[in-house]
């Protein structure tokens, strides 16, 4: 949700042939490429008439340098004509949009850098992807390093690890800055008080610029369920160079709302636009009576040692009781937390209870002893979203303190899994694997977690090097499997990374199965269960066969980004693997982009409007999807708390039927999804992937949504009126309605 207000973002980039998209814009759809890696590259006066010419829109790995990782650099030459300075009223600042490059850049402009992002690696801090950051850098054209009306080189160097390489998103472009470019709105820092029916916020603005900027700010409250513009007003608005300033809003708290800004700048009369999609509350406050949440069922192999969280709520302190235990079992009655080892086969039916002195609460938890794991998605946190390759203990424990503190471990958040970076640099003389300076005690963190009822998940490939280039588990993959069983590891992701060097040109379904199943054979034979998690983005229809080599989830898709693009074209390609869904065996369409995030560089608040992220939860749970965040949890903020403890969205999510939905109706850019659920009804989500606040009648639909029908908003929790042929769903663009349908067998 950091917003930017650019005059006129271009989005293309340059060559000698270049052509304005716009005015002002040159655009920059090609570049001479070569692979390796030579400073003198940089420079205006290098020979590169030999490069091969690449589209900078698809990856270079698609345009003849297949499987090729390490360093190349792209080089674009291009014509600044004079006249670019008369297309703003600023012409001080030109601006390179480089969009997005695979995984590392430094950029040089007729020589000298003028940006960079990520870390290559030979960094002191060590090697840092930045694959899927934003390329906005600004050169001072005081400084000459324009050529005006001559050409330029504009030199970029980049360090791919795995997977596709170099420029990849959408059009680099060259424009020259307005002066209101440097400003953005901070929703990081931007304090937000939520009311019955209003929120009230302290909009935090930056100015990247070294000019202070005065103007005038105008800005409307905008409803778009009705169309029409509740509130106007204007401040003067003054931040200083490189500066500062807050500007205080209060506006309904309801889906559709929406702030619209302009500011104009008072010297050069340039204005700028953007709009805050207002955040609202829909879960309800938590009751102080007791509650029971989470999973209610839980698959254990025989002897493996088991480490159960109740998930409840209520005003503390809460007492915990259980009836039905299996025999080697045992229940703390302070934390809730089960532990111990069953050993005979069998389901067993647990009788909970959850008191305080408001009451009590009842449920019941199936204990099933047997083969199979995961038999609810998991659900949890994963380190990469966050802090990419810079991920350590320390934060790893904070973060887990922070799933108990912030509640949501109570809800039935408890995984918590280190992603890539945690691996020494070489393996011991007997070929154990170790860990780094930043884990000196994996095991000990591992018993910290357990003691407190959470689970502790690690990372491997089954190549040779890891995505960040750390030790994989090739030629030792039992080792390693003993290594993470004698750790307390339960849940380890796989990701194929440097193992696509060694397929073959044209591989089949056995050669991608090959690497899994080792693994998978390594893990079974452990005396503890590690859930065990594909990741090798959806080839070869993985959902057919993930089961098949001991996988309990495989992603079925690349890796998500927080952008809405990227999570509609995932929802797009998931109807397919629904039907591959069933308990202990999952469709992993990557982990969850809310609240904070970062992948190691700077945090910020997910792109993804509040809206938005209605929409992502609440797809993920209609598929069966494993819950991940890959957030920053340790200043976890009210919306993003509000939108992870919604115990109805969580239940649909953890249903114990474990059929995942189908989508069920497209129209007009709608779609229905639907998925049946354990107690008989149906859940249902309706979403508007329109541009604008729409309304959409239901009745006859799909069969679900019949007239007479019972109705239940599953985020607002509270039942609606049986369905009416006029029934309608009011839903904002790029949000849902997400119901139960249907009532509940006893």
């Amino acid at each position: 949700m950091a917003i930017r207000l650019l005059a006129a973002l271009a989005l293309l980039a340059l060559q000698p042939a270049a052509h304005s998209a716009e005015p002002g814009t040159i655009e920059l759809p090609r570049a001479l490429f070569a692979t390796g890696d030579d400073p003198a590259r940089a420079r205006p006066d290098f020979d590169d008439h030999n490069w091969t010419e690449l589209s900078t829109l698809a990856n270079y790995e698609k345009q003849g340098f297949p499987d090729y990782d390490g360093y190349s650099w792209y080089r674009f030459h291009v014509r600044i004509p004079s006249s670019l300075k008369t297309t703003v009223r600023w012409p001080q600042r030109l601006h390179l949009y480089l969009s997005s490059i695979d995984d590392v850049d430094q950029t040089f402009l007729n020589g000298v850098k003028v940006g960079e992002m990520g870390q290559f690696p030979e960094d002191p801090r060590g090697y840092a992807t930045r694959w899927n950051g934003l390329r906005n850098y600004y050169v001072d054209v005081a400084t000459g390093l324009v050529h005006w009306d001559e050409d330029n080189v504009i030199a970029v160097r980049v360090y791919d690890g795995s997977g596709g390489g170099g420029f990849y998103r959408d059009m680099p472009t060259l424009s020259l800055a307005e002066i209101t470019d440097g400003l953005s709105m901070d929703l990081a820092q931007t304090p937000i008080a939520y009311g019955p029916t209003m929120f009230r916020a302290r909009v935090h603005w930056l100015n990247s610029f070294p000019v202070a900027l005065d103007g005038r700010m105008d800005y409307e409250i905008y409803d778009a369920a009705v169309d029409r513009v509740l509130r106007r007003g204007h401040a003067p608005f003054h931040v200083g160079a490189n500066g500062h300033a807050d500007l205080p809003i209060e506006a309904p708290q309801r889906a559709g709302v929406e702030v619209r800004f302009q500011f104009t700048e008072a010297g050069t009369g340039a204005a700028a636009n953007a709009t805050l999609h207002a955040p609202y509350l829909l879960t309800p406050p938590e009751s102080l009576s007791p509650r029971i949440n989470g999973a209610r069922v839980f698959g254990v192999r025989p002897g493996s040692p088991v480490y159960f969280r109740i998930a409840a709520t209520g005003s503390a302190p809460l007492q915990f009781s259980a009836a039905g235990l299996p025999a080697g079992l045992r229940l703390d009655h302070r934390s809730g937390v089960i532990s111990g080892q069953a050993r005979q086969p069998g389901d067993y039916r647990v009788a909970l209870t959850v008191g305080n002195a408001r009451g009590a609460a009842h449920a019941t938890l199936t204990i099933r002893v047997g083969n199979q794991l995961a038999l609810t998605p998991p659900m949890g946190w994963n380190s990469w979203n966050a802090y990419g390759l810079a991920v350590d203990a320390g934060k790893v424990r904070a973060v887990a303190e922070a799933m108990i503190s912030s509640g949501l471990a109570a809800h039935g958040w408890t995984y918590i899994n280190i992603d890539d970076g945690w691996e020494a640099a070489e393996r011991t003389a007997d070929g154990t694997i170790r860990s780094n300076a930043k884990f000196p005690d994996l095991q000990a963190l591992s018993d910290y977690l357990h003691e407190r009822g959470l689970r502790f998940g690690i990372y491997s490939s089954p190549g040779a090097r890891t995505c960040g280039r750390f030790l994989g588990s090739l030629g030792h993959e039992r080792q390693d499997a003993d290594s993470y069983a004698a750790w307390g590891v339960d849940y380890l992701k796989y990701d194929l990374c440097s193992y696509e060097l060694l397929l073959p040109k044209e591989p089949n379904v056995a050669d991608y199965q090959a690497p899994y199943r080792l693994m998978g054979e390594a893990l079974a034979a452990q005396p503890r269960d590690i859930v065990y998690s594909l990741c090798q983005y959806g080839l070869a229809a993985v959902w057919k066969w993930g089961g098949d080599v001991r996988g309990n989830s495989w992603r079925t898709t690349g890796d998500i980004e927080d952008s809405w693009r990227v999570v509609r074209e995932i929802m797009d390609s998931q109807a397919v693997t629904a039907p591959f869904a069933d308990p202990g065996h999952w469709n992993d369409p990557d982990m969850l982009v809310v609240g904070e995030v970062g992948w190691g560089g700077a945090l910020h608040p997910s792109r993804l409007t509040p809206d938005e992220q209605y929409s992502h939860i609440s797809l993920w749970s209609l598929l069966a999807a494993p819950l991940l965040l890959g957030n920053e949890l340790t200043h976890l903020d009210a919306f993003t708390r509000n939108l992870l403890v919604n115990d109805e969205v969580i239940a649909i999510d953890q249903d114990p039927l474990g059929h995942a939905a189908r989508r069920a109706w497209t129209g007009d850019d709608w779609e229905i999804w639907v998925r049946e659920l354990a107690d008989g009804r149906r859940a249902v989500g309706v979403f508007n992937f329109g541009d604008r606040f729409r309304r959409l009648t239901l009745a006859g639909r799909v069969p679900e949504l019949a007239v007479g029908m019972t109705l239940r908003d599953v985020w607002r929790q509270h039942d609606l009126a049986p369905l009416t042929a006029g029934s309608e769903a009011a839903v904002p663009s790029h949000g849902v309605l997400l119901l139960a349908v249907g009532q509940a067998r006893p």
